[in-house]
C-alpha cells in the first residue's frame, strides 16, 4: 500500500469499548500507526463518546497523535477509508438473551450460541441487513478499503459479504487459533513464541494440523499429558481429540455446540462440565466493564492500556509497511480446502504484506475433519441462502440440519421454534423471513 498520508481506520460498532481499547491499543503500539486517522462510528451516542474519550486516553498514554473523530453517520465515517473494523452486536445484550430464553423453553441448550445452533442461525440473520447496506457504502465511498470483520457468526457473515455484496477485499477475523496455540504451548512446557504450527477448517471449529518445537512433533507430549491427567479429559476439546486424532482450535463450551454428542445429554453435561448458558455472563460482565470504563473516563481517572494480540492491527500494520506476516483468516473457499464447498468461507493461514492478503492453500482435510466441517458449512449455507433467496422455510432447514438442534428436537418442534424467534426478533430480521411457518 502506497499513500502519502496515514491511513484511515473506520471502527464500525466502536461503541463496543472495551474492544476497541484493545484494538487502538494495537494499533498504537506501532510506531508507523501512530498518526493514523480514526473514524469511529456507533449509533449508540453515549457509547461513541465513550469510544472517543478511550481513543484519546490510550493515544496519550501511548505517545500517539492520531486524528480522531467521531460519525452517528456511517458514510461519513467510511468516506475515505483505507481499512474498516467491523464489530457491530445486532440487538446487543437484549437480543443476545432472546437467543438463550427462548430456545431454552423448547430444551434446547446452548452455551455461547454465537456460530450455529439457532442462536447463531438468529444472530446471523438480524446481521446480514447491516452487512448488506455496509458493503453498499464501502462500494460507494471508499471501494478499495480492506474490511477486516470481527462480528459473529463468522462463516455466515463472511459468506453472506461475498455473495450479497461482491466485495473482495474482505476478512474475518478471530484470535481462536493465536490463543489455542498459546494454551497448547503452555500445557506442553514450551515458550509460545518458539512454537510452529498450521491449522485449517471453519471457524471455531478449525484443527491443528501441525504442531512443533524445535522440529519435534509436540502431539505426543500432549497426549502423555492428557494420559496422567483425568481432568484435561473432561474437556470436550480433548474428548474430540482423543477420538478425532486432530485438537480443535476452540474453547470446549464453543466446540460442544457444533457437534451432537454433548449438549443433549445430561451425563455428557456433567461429565465435560459444560456451562449451559455461560454467554450470558459474559454479556453482563461485558456491559459492567463498559460502564467501569466510561465512569473512569468521565471522571478523569487513568485506565489500563493493554494490547491485545488481535489480527487486524497485524494485517494494517502489514499493508501499510510492507512488514510480511502470517495471520488466520476467514474467507471464501474457492479451492483453499479441496474437500470443503467452494462457497463455504473457511479459516486458513493467510500471508500479509504491502500487496494485500493472500490465503494459501491447504489441499485436502483429513476425512474425519472435514466431515465435520461440510455440515457445519451445510447449515452456514441453508442460512446464507435463506437470506438472499428471502425464503423463511430455508431459515427452518437451516435448523434441521444444525446438529444440536437436531439432536434435540424433532422436525415439528425446530419450526415452532424457529417461529417463536422470528415473533422474539420482531423486525430485527429483512422482511420476507418474518413469515411464520406452519407444515
Amino acid at each position: 500500500m502506497t499513500t502519502s498520508t496515514a491511513p484511515k481506520i473506520t471502527f464500525i460498532g466502536a461503541g463496543s469499548v472495551v474492544f476497541t481499547q484493545g484494538l487502538l491499543a494495537d494499533l498504537f503500539a506501532f510506531p508507523e500507526l501512530r498518526q493514523a486517522r480514526i473514524a469511529l462510528h456507533d449509533i449508540d451516542p453515549e457509547r461513541l463518546e465513550t469510544a472517543v474519550l478511550a481513543a484519546r486516553h490510550i493515544a496519550q498514554v501511548l505517545g500517539a497523535t492520531p486524528h480522531i473523530t467521531a460519525h452517528a453517520d456511517r458514510r461519513a465515517a467510511l468516506t475515505g477509508a483505507d481499512f474498516v473494523i467491523n464489530s457491530v452486536q445486532i440487538g446487543m445484550g437484549e437480543a443476545t438473551r432472546t437467543d438463550f430464553e427462548v430456545p431454552a423453553r423448547f430444551g434446547v441448550r446452548q452455551t455461547i450460541g454465537d456460530t450455529l445452533g439457532i442462536g447463531g442461525i438468529f444472530r446471523g440473520l438480524r446481521t446480514f441487513p447491516l452487512l448488506k447496506a455496509l458493503g453498499e457504502d464501502i462500494a460507494e465511498v471508499c471501494p478499495q478499503a480492506w474490511l477486516l470483520n470481527y462480528t459473529n457468526p463468522m462463516a455466515m457473515n463472511v459468506q453472506y459479504l461475498a455473495e450479497a455484496t461482491g466485495l473482495s477485499r474482505v476478512v474475518g477475523l478471530c484470535h481462536s487459533v493465536h490463543w489455542t496455540m498459546h494454551g497448547l504451548a503452555e500445557l506442553v512446557g514450551v515458550p509460545p513464541a518458539e512454537v510452529t504450527y498450521r491449522a485449517a477448517g471453519v471457524n471455531h471449529q478449525a484443527w491443528v494440523l501441525e504442531f512443533r518445537h524445535d522440529g519435534e512433533d509436540m502431539y505426543p507430549r500432549l497426549d502423555a499429558l492428557i494420559e496422567k491427567d483425568p481432568q484435561l479429559r473432561r474437556r470436550t476439546r480433548v474428548d474430540m481429540y482423543r477420538r478425532l486424532g486432530y485438537y480443535p482450535t476452540e474453547t470446549s463450551e464453543h466446540s460442544s455446540e457444533y457437534v451432537p454428542w454433548y449438549l443433549h445429554h445430561d451425563s455428557e453435561v456433567e461429565r465435560l462440565r459444560l456451562p449451559i448458558g455461560a454467554y450470558l455472563e459474559i454479556v453482563e460482565e461485558n456491559v459492567a466493564e463498559y460502564e467501569r470504563s466510561r465512569e473512569a473516563l468521565t471522571a478523569g481517572r487513568p485506565l489500563d492500556v493493554e494490547g491485545t494480540m488481535e489480527y487486524a492491527p497485524q494485517i494494517i500494520h502489514s499493508i501499510v509497511t510492507g512488514t510480511p506476516r502470517t495471520v488466520y483468516g476467514n474467507v471464501p473457499n474457492h479451492g483453499l480446502i479441496d474437500n470443503l464447498p467452494a462457497h463455504g468461507a473457511v479459516e486458513v493461514p493467510c500471508l500479509v504484506d504491502g500487496s494485500g492478503l493472500q490465503p494459501t492453500r491447504q489441499g485436502a482435510l483429513p476425512p474425519q475433519l472435514a466431515a465435520l466441517n461440510r455440515t457445519y458449512l451445510s447449515t452456514t449455507d441453508l442460512v446464507v441462502r435463506a437470506a438472499l433467496e428471502d425464503d423463511p422455510v430455508r431459515v427452518r432447514q437451516a435448523a434441521m440440519t444444525d446438529p444440536a438442534t437436531a439432536a434435540t428436537l424433532p422436525p415439528g418442534r425446530i419450526w415452532e421454534l424457529c417461529d417463536a424467534m422470528v415473533q422474539a426478533h420482531g423486525d430485527r430480521l429483512q422482511p420476507g423471513l418474518r413469515t411464520l411457518l406452519e407444515v
